[in-house]
């Protein structure tokens, strides 16, 4: 009979047999995970994870509430059976390859919010970026950097005076983009969710980003100590998963959750939860305002067909980063679906708040009616609506821009496979839809597209899953169906081209060539990561594919840790200083898990 410790990140100073690991799951989450919905995990896929990180999404992860009934024992108990096992968490103290003294603060090109500006654009022009299109096919690995534990690559890094911050897991990092030597790193309370913000506040450069227990994190730039950390909203499924936009001394957060995965849960009362918007001073954390997506919280409804007792409105979370008009003074979000009846209004919508109060301006809804949970993709449906919608939300942010002619438009990309443009001073006028695929719970556009001043490149992801074999098997893929890269007019949304995505390698299953990730764009070219762990440069003129780069491999690293790539989606590359950077691993959805990031460069110097 085998036992395993996981040192540090034990509660207790014992472990439990495997035997008992595998009695509690089945008794306590077993049920929930062979029920066959799209969006939960089956048994194969946890097993894909380590130890220590099923330990931490049990303790304060995603699953901090379903665990809450279990011991520190039988959680670890769980964890050890389930996962794959690894080495303890990050012991700061003994970081490998440490940078030889300190930054030296010298300004350079710098990528430093989601969409590598306040209007979310995703474009870096020929002087930040540091690369021209010619350049783009001779780009090599510069170097290799692994996170101990990790499985999900998903948070967007960030650029800032020729240093990296990146968090993985409960791991912060600051990097040397150069040479990937490491200045600090610290353990974060819990895992990280958003991409990373920096910006200077009390005579201070602080890294600012949110986790999956809905906390919101500022952290000092030089040093890597806690500056203060904020929990957005008291409801227990709360994850801050928009990245902080900072602008003018304040942080802009927005809040989402997984209450929509804890509808599977047997006998839990769906749903509670509602999205926000929030306005923080930078230098103190303190809340100055905060607007729901939803004006009345949630109130007891009729049951629904199953038999279930309902609560609702709910939802209308928000996934992605805020776009700021500094100019009108306006800040926009995307919203998501209700997880519940009756659906509001302010679901798979925009939304215009005031930057100074908060106070809403006015919102478009782009689709209604579009009340969906997991349990709408699984037998019995139990906290399914009974009239669910296709889950069509927003996981994109919007991106404002000025046409030649004066006119500004704000341009939306949505789960449903649409593109619109909206004009912002009428609004939320549509002035063009342009459709580039099916859409569906996980296809559509998914996590952002760029513009360059003159076209919208969008990805689209339209996995396409096969049915299950047996009773608790996951989801197949489609290796060969979904993905492709679009280039759309600005001025009236028409198709300039579109470039399908390359099918998976024959020996790559389970494989999907969906295009998830969001993208970026230079002068000249735009980069689209694949669930298939390949990343892509395509001409803007033609979208002929100019590079590429199979992640999907071992690599030596930089600081020794060893590490694999995987699937790419959430966060996308970043460009700046002539330095592409790319997260590599998503573990989420029988996708493959990673934990390396990748520093590209011209000819690898």
């Amino acid at each position: 009979m085998v036992r395993y410790c996981l040192g540090a990140l034990l509660i207790v100073n014992f472990c439990l047999a495997a035997e008992d690991g595998a009695k509690i799951y089945q008794e306590h989450c077993g049920q929930c995970h062979a029920s066959g919905a799209l969006r939960i995990p089956t048994k194969t896929d946890l097993q894909r994870h380590t130890s220590a990180g099923i330990l931490r999404t049990l303790e304060t992860g995603a699953m901090k509430t379903q665990a809450a009934s279990l011991t520190p024992e039988q959680r670890n108990a769980v964890a050890q059976w389930l996962g794959a096992n690894a080495p303890v968490a990050l012991d700061a103290s003994r970081l490998a390859n440490t940078c030889k003294g300190t930054p030296n603060g010298k300004k350079s090109s710098s990528w430093t919010t989601w969409g590598g500006g306040l209007e979310n654009w995703r474009f870096a022009n020929q002087e930040a970026a540091g690369l021209s299109a010619p350049d783009v096919p001779k780009l090599k690995l510069k170097w290799a950097f692994g996170v101990p534990n990790a499985t999900d690559m998903r948070s967007q890094s960030a650029v800032y005076n020729g240093r990296v911050f990146f968090a993985a897991d409960t791991n912060l990092y600051s990097l040397d983009a150069a040479t990937g030597c490491t200045y600090w790193a610290t353990e974060l309370p819990a895992p990280s969710r958003s991409g990373i913000s920096v910006g200077t506040v009390g005579g201070k450069t602080a890294v600012f980003l949110g986790d999956f227990s809905g906390q919101v994190q500022a952290i000092d730039a030089n040093s890597g100590a806690s500056l203060w950390n904020v929990h957005l909203d008291p409801h227990f499924a709360t994850m801050a998963t928009a990245t902080p936009v900072f602008h003018q001394d304040r942080l802009y957060v927005a809040t989402a959750s997984f209450e929509e995965v804890v509808a599977a849960a047997p006998n839990y009362v769906c749903c509670t939860f509602r999205g926000s918007v929030m306005a923080l001073d930078a230098v103190s954390g303190k809340t100055l305002w905060k607007t729901y997506t939803i004006d009345q919280p949630a109130q007891p409804g009729p049951a629904l067909k199953s038999g279930a007792k309902s609560m609702g409105p709910s939802g209308a979370a928000v996934w992605s980063s805020p776009t700021i008009d500094s100019k009108a003074g306006v800040l926009y979000v995307t919203t998501g679906d209700n997880y519940s009846q009756p659906a509001s209004a302010t679901s798979d919508a925009v939304l215009a708040l005031s930057l100074e109060t908060g106070k809403i301006l006015w919102t478009k809804q782009m689709f209604a009616g579009d009340a969906y949970n997991v349990t709408c993709g699984a037998p019995g449906k139990v906290n399914c609506p009974d009239s669910p919608g296709p889950d069509y939300d927003f996981g994109a942010p919007a991106i404002l821009t000025d046409l030649k002619n004066g006119q500004r438009l704000l341009v939306l990309a949505q789960k449903s496979g649409a593109v619109y443009a909206l004009d912002p001073d009428k609004h939320g006028t549509l002035v063009w839809q342009s459709q580039v695929g099916k859409g569906g719970p996980l296809g559509g556009i998914e996590w952002g597209v760029s513009f360059d001043g003159n076209r919208v490149y969008t990805a689209l992801a339209d996995m396409v899953f096969t049915a299950p074999q047996m009773p608790g098997q996951a989801f197949g893929m489609d290796p060969i169906k979904g993905g492709g890269l679009f280039a759309l007019k600005i001025e009236n949304g028409e198709r300039l081209w579109m470039t399908p995505a390359p099918p998976c390698d024959k020996n790559r299953q389970p494989c999907s060539p969906a295009q998830s990730a969001a993208v970026s764009a230079i002068p000249g070219a735009v980069f689209s990561g694949s669930l298939d762990g390949h990343i892509r440069a395509f001409s803007t003129a033609d979208g002929k594919i100019i590079w590429d780069y199979d992640t999907e491999h071992d690599y030596q690293t930089v600081n020794g840790v060893t590490a694999k790539g995987g699937s790419l989606n959430a966060g996308g590359p970043v460009v700046a200083g002539g330095v592409v950077l790319i997260n590599s691993g998503y573990g989420q959805f029988g996708e493959a898990p990673g934990n390396v990031l990748l520093a590209f460069a011209v000819d690898g110097r």
